[in-house]
């Protein structure tokens, strides 16, 4: 992507932008489709006169989050500045908490989103100097896969992927009657450390199945809420992972033996149930995963940042 040179013009006003948990993988999909979910972080930010980076940080991971200039919403920001073609001397920023961390539900790509996209609305014209295609991108840059990064900016369900090492993405329709349910533990696992329990090669067959549910979760998603089972059906990395995380491997497996669509989000260790049940049969799911998970009820966030 080529750099505005241009000078930039800074607003004076205080941007804020929300942004959307998000769900990878959706069972085959792997690093390739994604999942906004009504579940939002809030960022503030001004930009500042001195050389001056005043970050707060509340909510969720507050604590161990970064409260200077390597703050992941800073870095953002800044990178995003520099694409335009000027960085501010400096800034302003809070931040509220609300997605996980550390549990599979696109907390890091929220701050990346968040971040570009603050940077795009404190600078006149930044809606030209930093289209949607090349925030996915650059969002891609920091956070080394987009499939995150694209449900985060564009919303409702995404097909991300990489072409000449630059983040794409495309968003799909999802069924009206399609929502989600998560269950959330209190155990962390870290991105990095569950991909290096994937192996570096895997069953031809296996490879055949998962682009068959893969394509085929396209088409429930969209259209067809009663194959989500099948659809959501993964040979490619779950198993791979399950001693990282036993308990949430072991509530997929009840679900699912249940029929209920049951998937681990993203690295996990949370575990994402895509659904048309009612209020009993929800209920009735909940208690499957009581004690060991916190139950949330969620709708799909058909909008990405804003």
């Amino acid at each position: 992507m080529a750099s505005v040179k241009a000078r930039l013009t800074f607003k004076a006003t205080m941007a804020q932008v929300s942004v959307p948990a998000t769900s990878a993988n959706l069972g085959p999909g792997f690093d390739t489709l994604g999942l906004a979910l009504d579940l939002r972080d809030r960022y503030a930010a001004q930009v500042l006169d001195d050389a001056t980076f005043d970050v707060d940080v509340s909510g969720e991971g507050s604590a161990d989050v970064k409260k200077d200039k390597n703050n992941l919403v800073i870095k953002a920001m800044l990178h995003g500045f520099e694409h335009m073609g000027q960085k501010p001397k400096g800034i302003a920023l809070r931040q509220l908490n609300v997605i996980p961390h550390g549990r599979g539900l696109g907390s890091s790509a929220a701050a990346i989103v968040g971040g570009l996209s603050l940077a795009r609305a404190l600078v006149l014209g930044g809606d030209q100097l930093m289209t949607t295609d090349e925030m996915i991108a650059l969002g891609t840059e920091l956070e080394g896969h987009p499939d995150n990064i694209a449900a985060a900016v564009l919303g409702s369900a995404t097909i991300a992927w990489t072409e000449h090492n630059v983040g794409r993405g495309v968003s799909i329709k999802v069924n009206p009657k399609i929502k989600a349910l998560l269950f959330i533990p209190e155990s962390h696992l870290a991105t990095a450390k569950a991909r290096k329990l994937l192996p570096e090669t895997i069953p031809h067959q296996d490879a055949v199945l998962n682009a068959s549910r893969a394509a085929l979760l396209v088409h429930a998603i969209e259209s067809r809420p009663d194959l989500l089972l099948e659809a959501t059906e993964d040979l490619l990395h779950q198993n791979y992972r399950a001693e990282a995380m036993p308990k949430s491997m072991a509530l997929v497996t009840k679900l699912r033996a249940a029929g209920v669509p049951a998937m681990i989000s993203g690295a996990g260790p949370s575990v994402l149930v895509l659904h048309t049940l009612d209020d009993l049969e929800v209920e009735a799911v909940i208690k499957v995963g009581a004690g060991s998970f916190t139950a949330q009820k969620l709708g799909i966030s058909t909008h990405g940042a804003e």
